[in-house]
This record gives structure tokens, sequence and C-alpha cells, in this order.
């Protein structure tokens, strides 16, 4: 058993206002030292069997057609553990 981490995040060139947000609101919190956040959302995959070529590119497959809108966004697939 495998576990697959693909996280996705807006393309660089696209306005992130969620991430805006939580910057304008961090010094109200008295954080400080913050220039800039994106928000982004990360899925865990749990494989039945190995995390072999196959398994990953049938992971990638499902981040093109489901977890990621590929217009506005883009994703990172790794393996953990």
């Amino acid at each position: 058993m495998a576990r697959v981490v693909v996280d996705v995040m807006l393309k660089p060139e696209i306005l992130d206002p969620q991430g805006q947000a939580i910057a304008r609101a961090l010094p109200r919190l008295g954080f400080s030292g913050v220039s800039e956040v994106r928000q982004g959302k990360r899925f865990e995959i749990e494989l039945e069997g190995a995390a072999d070529e196959a398994a990953l590119a049938d992971v990638r497959k499902m981040a093109e057609t489901l977890l990621a809108n590929t217009v506005i966004e883009e994703y990172t697939v790794r393996v953990e553990g």
C-alpha cells in the first residue's frame, strides 16, 4: 500500500484572492514578516498496490481530469513515506 500526494496550486500568473485575504489578516492577528500567501489544495490518495510508474500515471490522469483545473492550476504528484 502506498500513499501518493497531489498538491494543487493556482498558476503564478493567476490572482489568488483567498491567499491575499489571508495575507491581510495575518498582521491583524499579530503575525509579521509575511510578504505573500498562496492557497492551494492537497489530496492524499491511498493506492492498493505499489506506487509504480503505471499507478503514478493513473494518479496524474486523476489530477488532470478531476483534481485540478489545468487552465488555472498546476499540480505536483509525489509518493509520501
